[in-house]
């Protein structure tokens, strides 16, 4: 068992409801994990939570933990199942091998949605992998959508909801970003603090157990408040399907991807990070170009596209006008529209 089986495993276990909604917009969160030591993950994302606004109006937050009575001014439960009204996310923020159990626990509690931080699964070899096709099960089993597990989190700014350990909420704007990197979704939201760009939504995928960059993309398309979707790539369960959603949702709104592990080294990294099979470079390239994805090499690019997309009038037609102060300049812009397309 290796990461080149993992994908088509962990897919062959059934289709999922499409709807994510839970992940952006529930009326109601569980912290499983939530912790009085404000040093723990489980205290951070209980504490963003609080403090980034989602608690305005009629939402609730639940902290789990059997050992405390009170978190941060929130009743704690022992468990889920002994929270008495309906909990539509659960934030799982303990050690791995509690993980399926509480998850399970979830399901019965029929919780649609679920965001596991916890790590210590795929990306750990192949205990991890077996450990992880156990969530997928449970998940399967009870009707649960999984993001993660090994991940940063969710944010939405629309809705307030900062179901992360991120440092605090990101300015809003029109960009949603995805990633299955943290600590790269990390400099993403670093970015955004410094006033460079604000994000509708943040995904950080993890492993992608269950919700992957096509899902999000098929949820993103006619989502109004992201007018570009951002995507940072190591590999794709399901590259045919990607294609066929992202060739839908770039003629709606553009599609921008940086994708890693395009060298030998670098997909050898990719696989110990996050468990995922790199693939090759040149079908990358040929499908993202076939899907209508703008491809990327660097961040930098990552966020000019960004801005461009997400604040300037949309761009129509096929006719361009190159102004200049000097000839040199207006030729290398000329060539490189030229070998551009």
């Amino acid at each position: 068992v290796g990461p080149a089986t993992t994908p088509a495993r962990l897919r062959f276990l059934g289709a999922r409801p499409l709807s994510l909604s839970a992940f952006f917009n529930p009326a109601s969160v569980a912290v499983v994990g939530a912790s009085t030591d404000p040093a723990k993950l489980g205290h951070a994302v209980l504490d963003n939570l609080v403090r980034g606004g989602y608690l305005d109006g009629d939402r609730r937050v639940f902290p789990i933990n059997p050992k405390a009575d009170e978190i941060l001014g929130l009743r704690c439960y022992a468990s889920v199942l002994a929270v008495p009204d309906p909990i539509d996310l659960a934030v799982i923020v303990i050690p791995y091998m509690g993980v399926p159990a509480v998850l399970r626990e979830c399901g019965q509690k029929r919780i649609p949605a679920a965001i596991i931080i916890s790590a210590g699964f795929r990306e750990a070899g192949r205990e991890g992998l077996e450990r992880e096709l156990e969530l997928v099960e449970i998940s399967r089993q009870y009707g649960v959508r999984l993001v993660g597990p090994n991940c940063l989190g969710v944010i939405d700014t629309v809705t307030r909801l900062n179901a992360s350990f991120a440092a605090g909420m990101p300015p809003g704007g029109p960009m949603a970003f995805m990633s299955q990197s943290g600590a790269l979704g990390t400099a993403i939201l670093d970015w955004a603090q410094a006033g460079r760009l604000g994000l509708s939504k943040f995904v950080s995928l993890g492993n992608k157990a269950d919700v992957s960059e096509t899902d999000l993309l098929r949820g993103w398309a006619d989502d109004p408040s992201s007018k570009v979707i951002l995507c940072y790539i190591e590999g794709l369960p399901d590259g045919q399907e990607f294609m066929q959603v992202a060739r839908q949702v770039s003629k709606k709104k553009p599609v921008v991807a940086i994708k890693s592990g395009i060298t030998q080294a670098g997909a050898r990294a990719v696989s110990s990070h996050t468990g995922s099979l790199a693939g090759s470079e040149q079908a990358y390239q040929a499908a993202f170009h076939q899907a209508g994805v703008i491809r990327v090499n660097s961040l930098e690019d990552l966020f000019d596209c960004a801005r461009a997309f997400g604040y300037l009038p949309p761009l129509r037609g096929d006719r361009i006008a190159v102004v200049t102060n000097a000839g040199g300049p207006g030729i290398l812009a000329t060539d490189a529209l030229e070998r551009a397309g």
